[in-house]
């Protein structure tokens, strides 16, 4: 079988190689197929062509052509960029280093056969499968709903049109009116986003709709960078926002899209714009290929990123359950890179030393107000263990704070450089 044209992408002389005969084990250079082009996907795409110098064949499985960025879609929110700085495309990955990029959905894994289905129909053997396959939510976590609802009550935590479409219902918001967010139980994606996006949304409000009231539903206890949200919303939306717990409201019991409802244990609150974000878990291709646990994400080895289940397939970023590091687009990356070692050290023999893996999250609550949490960590036989941490403090002054969100947009244009060249 054949990889269908209109799907592919990538440079002359590997799509003519490619195209020129069947798809199967026994190509004279080992695969790697990697599905999914984010932090994860797209940076291992990058660093098994670049340091195999052509020993590895590369395809890169991803849907979409133009690739926005979940970590700072927030600021899109805010108005603190624009959604084409969020934007991305793998034309470098293909033409400066030799990755095939196939623009189709990955439906299925075969781990027997070694063999990645499309949707398209195409199949597509690998000698090693990297799966970087984001977060999906939890059917069923919130009665009422599901991703038919998300026009309605948009989650916004998958990048592009649900950015926009969150943005543009806070904009029309009527004077005075109330923006609810259901925030999600750990783990999840980010774990200081949310709480980003209502000081997004909170500056927003501030300059067009000064009277409107924000309502944070939470199921948590506690979340990241409380201390600093909290200060920074007394200091700058004071009276705004709203943080309640289950503790307080006996949790969300379902919603209304329709109605534009939430139904609380003793009250129904009806909103103006509701930010619904669930439950999570690995991509449903992990959970397809038999990769997850009881809980919905994948166990992996530290060292390598291999998959428990499996010891062909590694496994990065939001899918894994790895140990201390959270969610994020700079955990993905560095995963990544630990991954695409261990990868070449099995197909090529070349050297692998043990990796070090870091984080970063960002936030910015107002204008030039930027805080941060972060630390290294170390691959040990259980799990990936942090051993050292800093997060920005309480009262900073206005110029660490605008250091620090400048230090951000040095970050993300780093970031995106590593991940797409």
């Amino acid at each position: 079988m054949r990889l269908n044209r209109r799907r592919f992408l990538g440079t002359a002389a590997a799509s003519a190689a490619l195209l020129s005969s069947p798809i199967a084990l026994g190509q004279k250079r080992p695969r790697v197929v990697i599905i999914g082009g984010g932090a994860g996907g797209a940076t291992a795409a990058r660093y098994l062509a670049k340091d195999s110098d052509g020993a590895i064949e590369v395809i890169l499985i991803e849907p979409s052509r133009t690739y926005y960025t979940c970590f700072f879609s927030n600021l899109a929110i805010g108005g603190f960029q624009p959604m084409s700085k969020l934007a991305h495309s793998y034309g470098t990955l293909a033409s400066e280093y030799g990755v095939t990029v196939v623009h189709d959905w990955a439906s299925a894994v075969d781990r027997e056969k070694k063999v990645v289905r499309l949707a398209g129909g195409d199949a597509i053997s690998y000698d090693r499968l990297v799966l970087s396959p984001g977060i999906d939510f939890v059917k069923g976590a919130i009665e009422g709903w599901d991703v038919t609802a998300q026009t309605k009550m948009p989650h916004a935590y998958k990048a592009g049109t649900q950015t926009q479409l969150l943005k543009a219902q806070v904009e029309a918001m009527p004077e005075g009116g109330t923006f609810a967010m259901v925030a999600p139980p750990n783990p999840y994606r980010c774990p200081p986003g949310p709480y980003e996006r209502v000081s997004m949304v909170a500056h927003v409000l501030k300059q067009r709709n000064p009277t409107a009231k924000i309502l944070i539903l939470d199921p948590k206890e506690k979340f990241s960078k409380q201390g600093l949200f909290m200060e920074g919303w007394e200091n700058h939306y004071a009276g705004m926002v709203d943080w309640l717990t289950d503790e307080f409201t006996g949790g969300v019991q379902r919603v209304d899209p329709d109605a534009m409802e939430i139904v609380l244990e003793d009250e129904t609150i009806k909103a103006d714009v509701v930010n619904v974000i669930p439950a999570m878990q690995a991509g449903s291709i992990a959970q397809q290929a038999g990769l997850t646990n009881e809980a919905g994400w994948c166990p992996i080895i530290p060292a390598t990123l291999q998959s428990r289940m499996d010891e062909n397939i590694h496994v990065l970023g939001d899918a894994t359950q790895n140990g201390d590091m959270p969610k994020s687009g700079y955990s993905a990356n560095s995963q990544a890179k630990a991954a695409a070692m261990a990868v070449r050290h099995a197909l090529t023999g070349s050297r692998a030393f043990k990796p070090r893996f870091s984080n970063t999250c960002w936030s910015l609550i107002s204008p030039d107000n930027g805080v941060k949490v972060g630390a290294s960590y170390v691959a040990t036989d259980e799990k990936i263990a942090k051993v050292d941490g800093f997060i920005s403090q309480n009262n900073e002054d206005d110029a660490l704070r605008k250091q620090t969100y400048e230090e951000s947009l040095g970050w993300y244009a780093g970031m995106t450089a590593d991940m797409f060249g």
